[in-house]
């Protein structure tokens, strides 16, 4: 039973996720002016989000499961030590720094480990379609669409997984916070 617990407990034995790829590097303003570039990021196990914050739809459900999903994180001590969020925004013309932080404080969101950032929508869409493989179409609120897809980054900026937020069923804030903490083990 012993040999067991440490097993389970050190994850050996369990596959580890694939690389799908690996991020590009980024420089977006966060809701304080400051430029936050991905090895700002680095060195933690990262859900990321792309949104709007003018969405009628699946950007605040989305949003709402990751504040569910920060506050068992923030329970367990992981949160902003071991796990982080990043949320970007791509939408520059409606999304200003006010606009973006309004949305965030709604979701109580944790700035310790939550970052919401914004830049160029053109620069915004390429690294989503190039390093998150997360489609975003359209060019203004009106007629936006984009993936729901939270992406699952690992400390060494490599693409992991890909979850659609749509399925409530099986993408649960304990399952994000469980893939995350597995993947901070790695």
């Amino acid at each position: 039973m012993a040999g067991y617990l440490a097993v389970n407990s050190l994850n050996l034995g369990k596959e580890k996720l694939p690389v799908i790829g690996e991020v590009q590097d980024f420089s977006l303003e966060n809701v304080n002016g400051d430029q936050v570039t991905l090895a700002d990021t680095q060195g933690k196990a990262r859900l990321v989000y792309f949104f709007f914050t003018q969405c009628p739809d699946v950007c605040p459900i989305t949003t709402f499961l990751l504040s569910q999903t920060q506050k068992i994180l923030v329970e367990d001590g992981s949160f902003g030590k071991d796990t982080e969020f990043v949320s970007i925004s791509f939408d520059p013309k409606n999304d200003t720094r006010e606009a973006i932080k309004t949305f965030a404080d709604r979701f109580k969101a944790n700035y310790d480990g939550w970052y919401f950032l914004r830049g160029d929508q053109e620069e915004v869409r390429k690294l989503a379609t190039d390093s998150f493989k997360v489609l975003i179409a359209g060019n203004s609120k009106e007629n936006f669409v984009h993936a729901n897809r939270i992406a699952l980054v690992d400390r060494d900026n490599r693409l992991r997984a890909l979850y659609d937020a749509g399925d409530t069923e099986n993408v649960t804030p304990e399952f994000l916070a469980d893939q995350l903490k597995e993947l901070a083990r790695e």
